[in-house]
């Protein structure tokens, strides 16, 4: 077993960690669409807001054992900092925005305050002054992390604080965390192990997926009724569906495709936004495949139907981007995909939610049949170094 983990020990239980944030994350998602309001966008977008701050604390750790030899002290150090620093974000998410917010916000900050200040204790700054750059960034964002979560309590101006935070961590990560007089952290001179980061991407989504398991599990188990036995099998082959869908082709050969581009790292922070989309459309369909098993029939709320269908339309819109980013294309069958969701929506606002489900994952079976078809026609594509296509002939 040692030798099969290869140091990569702690980033197995950081992932464990995160099956327990997303699932708390689809608790809160499942509360913003059936608690009866007169508004429910805000309440997206806190949730939207936790899922980035998430989503940050997660890529930042993968590029860390992307960067560094976990097995290294410092690196299982802050590994260790991330996982219990998440442990305790999930815990108070629910309540991020009332009475558990300055719980939430001192302990992100503390988090992406502490990687790179343990980096530079340690002398791991490989990239000249790169850990530096990076922590005068988490200082200035922490400044409306801690403010927004002290002096605005129950205040619509903790979230505008806290989503300028938010734009200002994810702005330092796209340029290179720029200081006066020190210059920035070009993407190029990263050296970071494209592969084994395109691999963490690749376990993420499996977790994600295993999330959406778990999620269906919990609601077919809370009530074990014959009307919950259709969308609880629905909701299963739709996650499969996903599986299958993500590791065709571009999913399954993203690593190599990372090791063969002149800058892997580029790539590597490019599949960042794509994944995001990707993480979030899953986590969309489980919530409306959990709200489908709860209320399989007779639900008129038009929101449904939005999640239901918007889930797997942002999961498609994610998996044609990473097809582009591997092979400088996009299948068809993603496209027509979208295109047939878009197409169902309206229709199934007047229908039972069952129908909107089963009419999404037919949608998702027929781009897998999609995919299996051009697999026998073209069996040898691969990336080429440039990214684009190769055909082996």
């Amino acid at each position: 077993m040692r030798g099969l983990l290869r140091g990569r020990e702690g980033e197995l239980l950081l992932d464990l960690v995160y099956v327990f944030a997303l699932t708390r994350i689809s608790e809160r998602l499942i509360v913003d669409v059936t608690t009866d309001r007169r508004v429910v966008l805000p309440e997206l977008g806190q949730t939207a807001l936790l899922l980035l701050a998430f989503w940050y604390s997660w890529v930042r750790a993968a590029v860390l054992t992307s960067s560094y030899d976990p097995r290294k002290p410092a690196i299982r150090l802050s590994l260790v900092l991330v996982m219990f620093g998440s442990m305790i974000m999930a815990v108070t998410l629910p309540f991020a925005f009332g009475d558990r917010g300055v719980v939430f916000a001192v302990t992100y900050v503390a988090v992406q305050l502490g990687k790179p200040l343990i980096l530079l204790l340690g002398r791991y700054d490989l990239e000249r002054h790169r850990c530096a750059r990076i922590l005068c960034w988490a200082a200035v964002s922490a400044i409306p992390w801690i403010t927004g979560a002290v002096f605005f309590p129950q205040s619509p101006a903790r979230g505008v604080l806290w989503t300028l935070a938010l734009a200002l961590d994810y702005t330092g990560l796209q340029f290179g965390w720029p200081v006066p007089g020190v210059g920035r952290s070009r993407i190029d001179d990263w050296r970071l192990a494209g592969e084994r980061l395109a691999e963490r991407y690749q376990q993420f989504i499996v977790i994600t997926l295993g999330e959406t398991i778990l999620l269906t599990g919990l609601t077919f188990a809370g009530e074990f009724t014959p009307d919950r036995v259709a969308p609880s099998v629905v909701s299963f082959a739709t996650t499969m569906l996903m599986w299958r869908i993500y590791f065709h082709r571009a999913g399954t050969v993203l690593p190599a495709a990372v090791e063969a581009v002149p800058s892997p790292a580029r790539l590597g922070r490019s599949a960042f936004h794509t994944h995001l989309v990707i993480v979030t459309g899953i986590l969309a369909t489980g919530v409306g495949q959990a709200l489908v098993i709860h209320h399989p029939v007779g639900h008129e709320d038009p929101l449904w139907p939005a999640v239901i269908l918007g889930g797997p339309a942002l999961f498609l819109a994610g998996r044609s981007r990473l097809d582009y980013e591997v092979f400088a294309r996009v299948s068809a069958s993603r496209i027509i995909g979208l295109l047939a969701l878009a197409a169902l929506a309206p229709v199934m606002v007047r229908l039972p939610p069952l129908i909107a489900t089963s009419a999404a994952a037919i949608v998702l079976a027929g781009v897998a049949a999609w995919d299996k078809i051009r697999e026998r026609k073209h069996p040898d594509e691969a990336p080429s170094p440039s990214g684009s296509t190769r055909q082996q002939r």
